[in-house]
């Protein structure tokens, strides 16, 4: 029995989609090793000076003891490095929004500049994310946000984007002494991130985000339309006898 073909038809964007960078497997290996050596002294300071919770009762318990001896034997402050680096796939995004809104306006005043100086209001170098650690639901919004931020500044190096393919989460937390880590992000300046920021703006391409240049045309666009031939499905056979009979 010759089998009904039919058309099947699917809506697409006109706009094509904004992909990852694509980064060779031993450039990515090089960029962890740099990326891992920056972030070891966060970890040893963290490990040596930071006390892991382990609860409210434990913290009320160990309150009174230890007052004393913290007014006497204070901590060093933390390395530098540590107001350039961001941490976590909702501060990276919600930094990222930032740099993007702030094209809105252009700063003109002397103490505005001064301000922009500050490690927490620098643009990104770079975005380090282990791909394997976090579905795409969660992480396929940032070559587009990456890219829009740094369209948001051109007079900067734009921001590059390295997914790692191959799980790296348990060095990256090793290096920083975190229990989880899957994106960080590294801001403009970063003491001692010389030599990995060099290699990752040789290796890793910029983002190009298409359809924003072709919005700015303000050309109308035709809904993509999916043409698909298929099969119908055979129907299966039903039995008009009483249940149970064969």
């Amino acid at each position: 029995m010759e089998r009904r073909k039919k058309t099947v038809y699917q809506l697409d964007t006109p706009y094509s989609a904004v992909s990852w960078p694509s980064v060779a497997l031993e450039d990515q290996e090089t960029i962890l090793e740099l990326l891992c050596n920056l972030l070891v002294p966060l970890g040893q300071y963290r490990s040596e000076y930071v006390e892991l919770s382990k609860g409210k009762r434990d913290k009320k318990r160990k309150r009174k003891a230890t007052t004393a001896q913290s007014e006497s034997i204070a901590p060093p402050p933390a390395p530098e490095l540590k107001s350039y680096v961001d941490v976590g796939i909702v501060t990276v995004t919600r930094h990222l929004q930032e740099l993007a809104s702030q094209a809105q306006a252009k700063i003109t005043s002397s103490d505005d500049k001064s301000t922009t100086q500050d490690a927490a209001h620098r643009s990104y170098s770079a975005i380090f994310v282990d791909r394997s650690e976090l579905p795409n639901v969660l992480n396929g919004h940032l070559p587009q946000a990456v890219a829009i931020a740094s369209k948001a500044h051109p007079e900067q190096i734009p921001i590059r984007l390295v997914g790692f393919s191959k799980s790296c989460g348990e060095r990256l937390s090793e290096s920083l002494g975190i229990p989880r880590v899957s994106c960080i992000g590294i801001r403009q300046g970063a003491p001692d991130s010389k030599a990995l920021v060099e290699f990752t703006t040789k290796h890793v391409p910029i983002i190009e985000i298409q359809w924003m240049e072709e919005a700015k045309k303000a050309e109308y666009k035709a809904t993509s339309i999916n043409t698909i031939e298929t099969f119908v499905g055979t129907k299966k056979q039903h039995s008009h006898g009483l249940p149970g009979q064969q």
